[in-house]
């Protein structure tokens, strides 16, 4: 795929930012273009954001200054880091950096599926397909009303009106089976599920057990603010937060190091959390 400027820009201000050096033959070994033209699009850069870079003989590139500011990237390390190891994949070797990733196990989805819940969602139809469950592991048939596809840490999921139900649920997608046939206009839109579209404030803080220096290092980790980490999220997804964070809400994990932090506004969550 070919780079666009912002493309390019991005990766000036990524390279700069966090590996603290970036020049035009480092950036050639990514966009595989002429030396010419690279070295206009880092020109066209410093034109944009004259305070971001000096050039620095001694390592014969441009490093950030004091003044830089983040205007191509989120300054979010994750963003860096997928980067590098997106890297490896597209160049077929390994990057200077050394990194590690977990290999999660695939769900597999079966692209009969796909397309008929992307069209479902598109087009804002109903959707007749099967669906399995625990608590319900034979296939059975179901009419849903999909709106929106949901990456929950290790898996995707699809919120949806059930027919059946009467109500908006969650369905693993790896779950679906068979061909799904698209049905009429759907009558239970994405705007009127309350859980969606309802925002609340989760409230973190150190698990009371830590000591006072193991607050601080918890505390700094989560950049948190008078001691307290606050989350704005959807009120649907508001348990599945709390899972990526391993926060249980019903009992305390044995030791404090393992739990770390704790929910302290639980009361005024509670309806919008699973078996809370």
């Amino acid at each position: 795929m070919e780079k666009t400027e912002t493309d390019i820009h991005h990766l000036v201000e990524m390279l700069a930012y966090w590996e603290g050096i970036v020049n035009t033959t480092v950036l050639i070994k990514h966009i595989h273009m002429s030396r010419q033209q690279t070295q206009k699009y880092l020109t066209s850069y410093q034109q944009l954001h004259p305070d971001n870079l000096f050039y620095d003989a001694s390592q014969k590139g441009f490093t950030p200054t004091q003044d830089f500011a983040a205007h191509c990237i989120s300054g979010d390390v994750n963003q860096y880091l997928d980067w590098v190891t997106s890297q490896s994949l597209i160049l077929g070797k390994p990057q200077q950096l050394s990194y590690e990733a977990l290999s999660i196990p695939k769900r597999q989805v079966s692209p009969l599926v796909m397309r008929g819940l992307v069209t479902a969602i598109k087009q804002k139809k109903r959707l007749d397909v099967e669906y399995s469950s625990l608590t319900s592991p034979q296939n059975q048939g179901r009419i849903i009303q999909p709106h929106v596809f949901v990456k929950t840490g290790l898996r995707w999921h699809l919120r949806a009106y059930c027919e059946d139900k009467k109500q908006f649920r969650d369905f693993v997608l790896s779950r679906f089976r068979g061909t799904p046939e698209v049905l009429c206009q759907a009558t239970h839109p994405g705007e009127s599920d309350h859980a969606w579209c309802t925002l609340i404030a989760l409230i973190f803080q150190p698990d009371h057990r830590l000591d006072p220096e193991q607050k601080a290092l918890i505390e700094q980790d989560y950049q948190m603010k008078d001691g307290q980490l606050i989350v704005s999220t959807r009120a649907a997804l508001a348990q599945y937060l709390l899972k990526e964070l391993q926060v249980n809400t019903k009992f305390h994990d044995e030791k404090a190091e393992a739990q770390q932090l704790v929910l302290v506004n639980k009361d005024d969550i509670k309806q919008w959390l699973f078996n809370a």
